[in-house]
């Protein structure tokens, strides 16, 4: 499979919330990557493995994978083979933001409101845009 088609698999894994799947996905995409791509792909990694641990109330584990996924991510802006990371990073950022100021032991209640927003009365999971 190309390095495009990898990454639009880890992108429709991401998106559809199929966080474990798309830390694979990425994974082996980094790892065969030129070196001026790795810490692309593996902010992207790094926000889904967040979210991997938000969804287990790990909150210090979604609060530090969310930020490395943001450092990483911010070489790559406002876009990266056609991903709209300014938004990414952004909604990342956000969510990032959130989960400091919450108590680590409200966070599985945050994750459950979380899972069944539709982002419109509470925040949601960020997605992965493709520019046109």
């Amino acid at each position: 499979m190309t390095r495009s088609r990898q990454l639009s698999k880890g992108i429709s894994e991401f998106n559809q919330q199929e966080f474990y799947a798309c830390h694979d996905t990425l994974e082996a995409i980094w790892m065969e990557a030129p070196e001026s791509d790795r810490r692309f792909y593996q902010g992207i990694l790094q926000v889904a493995v967040g979210c991997y641990h938000l969804g287990n109330h790990n909150w210090r584990g979604a609060v530090i994978s969310l930020g490395e996924g943001v450092k990483r991510l911010r070489d790559y802006t406002p876009d990266h083979y056609g991903v709209d990371v300014d938004l990414f990073l952004t909604q990342s950022l956000d969510l990032l933001t959130i989960l400091q100021h919450l108590p680590p032991e409200e966070i599985a209640d945050f994750a459950t409101k979380m899972e069944n927003s539709e982002g419109k009365e509470f925040p949601c999971f960020p997605k992965i845009l493709l520019l046109d």
